[in-house]
């Protein structure tokens, strides 16, 4: 590991069934901090397969998040990060002193069309930016 990697931020979104919101902001912060943040996402209770709303939101938005799968919340992966991200998981996410974490309220775009999915996609994108400013100051996000 490099020393660059090293001070590399981390950053792990969670949600119940790791197959909306979290995979949206998981996918934003990698495409948006251009490898500037090492980005996680984890579900309490991963659901089957990512929301094809959500697939198809983003794909709107020029980013692919076909090949994704919901992954299962780890405790290991609250340890190695240093930015919690919660998106109504609740109590079940493990607790560490020393962490940063936030809650986002967010409406969940389970069982949603792709026209509910998007103005949740366009609020996710917009914290996004706004965590990047705060990780990676010298690094902007792409003006649109």
């Amino acid at each position: 590991m490099t020393t660059e990697a090293a001070r590399k931020p981390s950053v792990l979104f969670v949600c119940v069934h790791n197959a909306g919101r979290s995979q949206m902001a998981a996918a934003f912060l990698t495409s948006l901090a251009k490898g500037a943040v090492e980005v996680r996402s984890a579900g309490s209770q991963p659901a089957d397969k990512v929301n094809p709303a959500a697939v198809k939101a983003m794909a709107e938005v020029g980013i692919d998040m076909s090949a994704e799968v919901p992954k299962i919340l780890t405790t290991e992966a609250v340890k190695e990060s240093d930015v919690v991200i919660t998106m109504g998981c609740g109590d079940e996410c493990p607790y560490f002193p020393g962490k940063r974490y936030e809650d986002w309220v967010l409406e969940d775009p389970a069982g949603k069309g792709v026209e509910s999915v998007r103005p949740i996609r366009d609020e996710i994108r917009t914290r996004i930016e706004s965590l990047i400013t705060e990780l990676v100051p010298a690094q902007h996000p792409d003006a649109q």
